[in-house]
């Protein structure tokens, strides 16, 4: 079993940059696929991205491709996401996720294992 932590959240203006980071402990986080989700005020929880195992294969969101970069060090058991001009409308909890088997990689019933979560807050 994976217990996940996420960092990197904070208060930033239209434009600016964070990244995000998710520690894993235990000694098998290569065995996980890893995502990120986010869920803004009275609004559903949502993909942002995910990764695969060795980090052969990424995946987007659409409303946040080309400005978002998910990755992973499976050395120090440690996923990212580096969050570029960034918008108001990302403001939101961001959690990491993590997931065995076969997935849907960007439903969140397919991921068993989840942190709590670290706010975002984007001003205009």
């Amino acid at each position: 079993q994976v217990q996940l932590e996420e960092s990197g959240g904070g208060l930033v203006q239209a434009g600016d940059s964070l990244r995000l980071s998710c520690r894993a402990s235990g000694p098998t986080f290569s065995n996980y696929i890893m995502g990120w989700f986010r869920q803004a005020p009275g609004k559903e929880r949502e993909f942002v991205a995910a990764v695969t195992r060795l980090g052969t294969n990424t995946y987007y969101a659409d409303n946040v491709k080309g400005r978002f970069t998910i990755s992973r060090d499976n050395a120090n058991n440690t996923l990212y996401l580096q969050m570029n001009s960034l918008e108001p409308e990302d403001t939101a909890v961001y959690s990491c996720a993590g997931a065995t088997g076969a997935v849907r990689i960007a439903a969140p019933q397919s991921y068993t294992y989840w942190g709590q979560g670290t706010r975002v807050t984007v001003s205009t």
